[in-house]
Parts: C-alpha cells; structure tokens; sequence
C-alpha cells in the first residue's frame, strides 16, 4: 500500500536524491546534460527547496512504502490568485514507474484542490516527454505552449496542461 504524507525541511535531501536518479531517465535524449545539471541545481539544492516551501508556497508530498520513498509531487494552492493548483513537480523512481505512484499522488493533489476549493489542475511538461501521454490518460489536455528563458543559455520549452476539477461532494 503507498503512503502519501507531506514533506518537510527534514526530506529535501530525499528530494533531491530522486530528482538526480530520475532526471537522467527522465531528460537524457531531451536535454543537453549540461542542461539537466544546470536545472537539477537550480531547482533541487537545498536552499531552492526551501525557498520553494517557505517563501512560494510549494507543498512537497512523498509516496512511501516500507520507509522507502518512491516519488514525490509539489504544488501550489490558488496560483496566481486563481482558484487552480499548480503541479510544479512530479517525479517517480524509474523503477516504480508504472506501479501507480504517479497516480496516487495526483489523487491526492486533486483531493486536496477540491477540499480548497480549487477549479483546475495545472502543470507544465516538456513538449517532447513522453509523460504527456499519462497526463492525458489522467485526464489533462494541452491548453498551450510556453518558451520560458532560465538563464545560462536554457530554454524549457513546453506544454501548459490543464484539467478541470468537479466540485467536492458535500
């Protein structure tokens, strides 16, 4: 059975352990290595995770069985100012891909937007992962596309994915 439950300051390294053993998988014939070192740094050490948690308002959930954790997703509640939640990350062991982690933590994301209210679901994905494909099983659709400039010469350059939310039962 996954066990989903919020991270704190103390699971960061656990965070970015999986960010560097999934991103290679994840990137390497899309992105440039250079590139996946520049951004694992960028997003993943330790003081961008805290800032992410402590001053933008991101929410890290771990999917864990047995004390090992398999995945993780952040999100912000009421992105700008909108009621949408905004799935900033979303990554599973290689090895447990397809096992249905992805999915549990998106369960709970969405369980967590309806109990706040929240209208869509919202994230970004690189036009070429193939990821894309699991979001629209799930039930998002691309709703556009972005180029977005991270410094050093970088260019993310992906889908906006978007999925409407019913209203929780009362």
């Amino acid at each position: 059975m996954i066990k989903i439950r919020e991270a704190t300051s103390n699971d960061f390294q656990t965070i970015q352990q999986i960010a560097h053993q999934t991103w290679p998988d994840t990137f390497g014939s899309i992105l440039s290595k250079e590139q996946i070192a520049y951004m694992l740094d960028w997003m993943y050490s330790i003081p961008s995770l805290e800032e992410q948690v402590t001053h933008k308002g991101h929410t890290f959930l771990l999917a864990e069985k047995e004390d090992t954790t398999f995945g993780y997703i952040s999100y912000e509640l009421n992105y700008t100012n909108q009621p949408k939640v905004k799935i900033h990350k979303i990554y599973i062991l290689p090895s447990s891909q397809g096992k249905g982690v992805g999915k549990a933590l998106f369960t709970q994301v969405e369980n967590i937007a309806r109990s706040h209210s929240q209208q869509t679901l919202s994230l970004n994905v690189n036009r070429q992962n193939p990821a894309v494909q699991f979001y629209e099983r799930i039930g998002f659709h691309v709703a556009g596309q972005e180029n977005i400039d991270i410094g050093n010469g970088f260019l993310m350059e992906d889908y906006i994915m978007e999925k409407s939310l019913e209203p929780a039962l009362a």
